[in-house]
């Protein structure tokens, strides 16, 4: 087995045991054990195929490196993912990745990071105590909430608006904060009602349900991602209510598909999840050989409409 298999193969046997097991924090992996780097990352979800690629690509550069990756997957739970973290400071790990599930409820694991001694790069989304993290690496999240209200004004003159939400993550928060500063000065944009969703489709479709029950006249969703646009655009189809535009952010090529063949969806912001697992890990590798690295690393979005579609692949990520 060539050694870059192995070393795949190895880390994929490492994070079915720990979640098939519960997290039994195994000793079998000790420091001792490994010559090369060991790092661990912690993705607030693996329901998303988002985070799918973003680990791909950092997975890439340490099988080019004979290094290792232990990923592990919290689902959501913010306090699985601080015993995630602490996990990772009790086996030693070179670097940790985190992409989490509340900007500031992992302070407490972070501070035990940097106490042992272990970089941390934030993934995606921001946390609170910036002096907790060596590198963060975003998109440029409160613009594409700004994009999306640009849009949606030049499409309405007025608007009954709901909003998708996932306020405990920053990158979340600034998408929906970006839209409402856009549209703040405009009276005639109204929010009428808004649900937190956690960014899953399964939560936004029946929170979506519940919103078309207590609120009849609507003209937007501002989702604060694809999925939750996706679980929106399935509640408003099944109420027949088809002249709602939708709005979603990640460029997935689920969304991108349907910007062609639904009249609901009014246009989605891409992120390059590509980039940022690109730029996660060589912050990474940079900070370890000592080389000058940047705190905060924000890559630019795109709008996405029928107008422009044609420019990107619909089957892809950027």
């Amino acid at each position: 087995m060539k050694s870059h298999n192995k070393t795949a193969f190895i880390s994929i046997l490492i994070c079915l045991s720990l979640v098939f097991t519960g997290l039994t924090y195994s000793s079998y992996i000790t420091k001792t054990d490994y010559k090369h780097k060991r790092f661990g990352v912690t993705y607030m979800t693996m329901n998303n195929p988002f985070y799918n690629i973003i680990h791909n690509e950092i997975l890439k550069e340490v099988e080019n490196n004979d290094d290792e990756l232990i990923c592990l997957d919290p689902s959501l739970d913010i306090e699985k993912q601080k015993e995630q973290i602490y996990f990772f400071i009790n086996q030693k790990v070179d670097g940790i990745f985190v992409n989490p599930i509340d900007s500031y409820q992992i302070k407490d694991a972070l501070i035990a990071a940097k106490e042992a001694g272990i970089p941390v790069i934030a993934v995606d989304s921001p946390v609170n105590d910036e002096d907790l993290i060596t590198c963060t690496i975003v998109s440029d999240n409160y613009d594409a909430g700004v994009q999306c209200a640009l849009d949606m004004m030049k499409r309405k003159t007025s608007a009954k608006i709901v909003l998708l939400k996932h306020s405990t993550v920053k990158s979340a928060k600034d998408r929906i904060d970006g839209f409402l500063d856009t549209i703040k000065d405009y009276p005639q944009y109204e929010i009428v009602n808004e649900r937190e969703c956690e960014g899953q489709i399964e939560i936004a479709m029946p929170q979506m349900q519940e919103i078309l029950k207590e609120t009849k006249d609507i003209d937007v969703v501002m989702a604060l991602n694809d999925p939750s646009a996706l679980g929106a655009m399935a509640a408003l189809e099944q109420a027949s209510q088809h002249n709602v535009l939708v709005y979603g952010v990640d460029g997935t090529p689920d969304v991108k598909s349907l910007i062609n063949t639904s009249s609901m969806i009014a246009g989605t912001v891409a992120q390059s999840p590509i980039q940022l697992g690109q730029n996660a890990i060589k912050m990474m590798y940079d900070f370890m050989n000592k080389q000058d690295i940047k705190k905060e690393v924000i890559i630019p979005v795109q709008f996405i409409n029928r107008d422009n579609i044609h420019l990107f692949d619909e089957l892809g990520w950027q």
